[in-house]
């Protein structure tokens, strides 16, 4: 007696991974979508949101975000935190400018200059972490008042200015059509998506941030990931101050103020667990142009900064909710 065999038709592997991708981020594309509609016909908003111009100057302005994100998911994930990296934006800026502009040193010395600085802090709040108990929060808030202290103080308060067009060009110039501060976003993106996906440290920082003691059993060295994490959070931190100061044609001993919170809120609205071992880069990049879209639509409304920051304090708080319930319910 012949059995019939009924073929299975296999989807390509890169149609099954978008697949995935659409059922774990169906929830914010949605909420993206809604919200560049309602950007798209609301009378204040509808002539320019569409443009090409605005929606590159969009792109530009989440660029420093989106790579603080990119590293800051790792951290989440982890279940750590890192408050470290808007002052470490500002550090990284006074410093490359100050090659420049006090030393007269090459430009790709200054820019040199300015990611050491971002992964040595980096570097001192992974050492920190991985080899002692105390919180990252605490560890990173004290380097973030260190952070801070030390530009100001570097800079006596004022901004470190380089009216030099060479010096511009990270953060505002153009790559054909396509600005050059969306282009180093793009290759952060895929430099984070590869590790976090396709290596071993990638597996481990889920290993870790789902159970650290479990990890350590399994004969994974926390330490030494703890440590790689939050030096790749410095080195994301300092090229996001190289990119801000560029673009302001200045080293500015306050750029960066709330950039963590920004960071964060990308992070927590793309789906990524604040309890750790869960989230997904591609929820993060989603969460970032919704956080960006959402400033750009503000500004477009002329709505107060003020106000601008208490929508983005409830996104925050919404998204955590969310995240409640679905660990509860999990």
């Amino acid at each position: 007696m012949t059995q019939t065999k009924k073929k299975e038709t296999k989807l390509p592997a890169s149609d099954n991974k978008a697949i995935v991708f659409l059922k774990e981020n169906l929830g914010i594309l949605i909420a993206l979508v809604i919200l560049c509609l309602l950007l798209s016909i609301l009378p204040a908003t509808s002539s320019s949101f569409l443009s090409a111009k605005n929606i590159f100057n969009v792109l530009r302005q989440i660029s420093t975000n989106m790579l603080i994100a990119c590293a800051m998911t790792m951290v989440i994930i982890l279940g750590g935190i890192d408050l470290s990296v808007g002052s470490i934006i500002a550090l990284s800026g006074v410093i490359a400018a100050g090659c420049v502009a006090r030393y007269q040193l090459p430009i790709a010395v200054a820019l040199l200059a300015g990611v050491l600085v971002g992964v040595a802090v980096g570097v001192f709040n992974g050492a920190v972490i991985s080899m002692t108990t105390i919180p990252p929060f605490i560890v990173t808030l004290a380097t973030m008042n260190i952070a801070r202290g030390l530009a100001k103080v570097y800079t006596g308060g004022s901004p470190v200015r380089v009216m030099m067009k060479q010096w511009q060009f990270i953060g505002g110039g153009y790559a054909g059509p396509i600005p050059v501060p969306v282009i180093i976003m793009l290759i952060a993106i895929v430099i984070t998506a590869l590790m976090m996906n396709k290596t071993k440290l990638g597996r481990h920082i889920y290993a870790v941030g789902g159970n650290a003691q479990a990890a350590v059993f399994s004969g994974i060295k926390v330490s030494r990931v703890k440590f790689i994490v939050h030096a790749y959070a410095g080195l994301m931190s300092g090229l996001a101050g190289i990119i801000l100061a560029s673009r302001m044609y200045s080293g500015q001993p306050t750029a960066g103020e709330g950039a963590e919170m920004d960071a964060i809120a990308a992070v927590v609205v793309g789906g990524t667990s604040m309890a750790g071992g869960s989230g997904k880069i591609g929820g993060t990049i989603i969460g970032a142009l919704i956080i960006g879209v959402l400033n750009n639509g503000l500004n477009l409304m002329n709505v107060n900064s003020f106000w601008q920051d208490v929508v983005k304090g409830v996104v925050i708080l919404l998204a955590v909710f969310i995240d409640y319930i679905r660990n509860k319910d999990a």
